[in-house]
């Protein structure tokens, strides 16, 4: 497992400028909860660490300064995530192609390619990598399911109980932990949890941002950082919703 992962597609710079200034106007601002919780229910994730309706992320390469975005699509909305957030646009009317607007901010898909629009200026965007949605099917029981390279791990964390489950060394190591949550930022998308005692100390960090698999490309929407004996290790995650009736 490398130290200190760098995921492969990263975004900086002008998107900070360019999408992140112009989108910012799009999310609520109130303060997040930091208070250490416990509890014997698993608690409720914020809802831009998932899909939504869509059972497929993007990965979009954008120009200027080589910018990279997930998006998640139904038929009344897209979901948005860069390197400094996430955002949902709902759908709006075209003569062709399919456009997604809220405010100034619009992403306007055909195809292959797309386009966002913000009052900062534009970035024109080519389709780079497509990745199924992990459902219920696939992890029954899990709500969020992160994972990294080199050497390979996982969390998978229990839609029922506040327990996590830590498959590391290339799975030869399973180790289930229970958790508290210590930060809850539903507007920011942010969660971290920890168990504060000493012989099993860890804490997982989880953000809604644009990430990547630093080997095979796929795209996820969340940043998952875990920190565990000693040692803090990066990858990517997703919210895994309930099947629906």
């Amino acid at each position: 497992m490398t130290r200190h992962n760098t995921h492969k597609h990263r975004a900086a710079g002008v998107l900070a400028g360019v999408v992140a200034l112009a989108l910012g106007g799009c999310a609520a601002t109130s303060a997040p909860s930091s208070s250490v919780t416990l509890a014997e229910k698993a608690p409720l994730l914020p809802s831009s660490l998932f899909a939504g309706e869509s059972q497929r992320f993007d990965a979009w390469q954008c120009e200027p300064a080589h910018q990279n975005l997930v998006t998640a699509g139904s038929a009344d909305t897209l979901r948005l995530w860069s390197m400094h957030g996430a955002w949902q646009l709902p759908r709006a009317i075209v003569a062709s192609g399919e456009r997604f607007q809220q405010g100034d901010i619009s992403f306007w898909n055909k195809g292959q390619e797309a386009r966002v629009e913000t009052p900062r200026g534009q970035l024109q965007c080519e389709l780079a990598e497509q990745r199924q949605a992990f459902t219920r099917a696939d992890y029954p029981d899990v709500m969020f399911m992160g994972r990294g390279n080199e050497p390979g791990w996982m969390i998978k964390l229990s839609s029922q109980t506040p327990e996590m489950t830590l498959v590391s060394n290339y799975g030869r190591e399973t180790r289930t932990l229970p958790y508290m949550v210590s930060v809850m930022d539903n507007d920011a998308g942010r969660v971290v949890i920890e168990n504060a005692q000493a012989d099993d100390f860890f804490r997982v960090s989880i953000e809604a941002s644009a990430c990547f698999d630093n080997m095979s490309g796929e795209p996820f929407p969340a940043r998952v950082t875990l920190t565990i004996d000693s040692e803090q290790y990066a990858g990517c995650g997703q919210g895994i919703a309930p099947i629906r009736q």
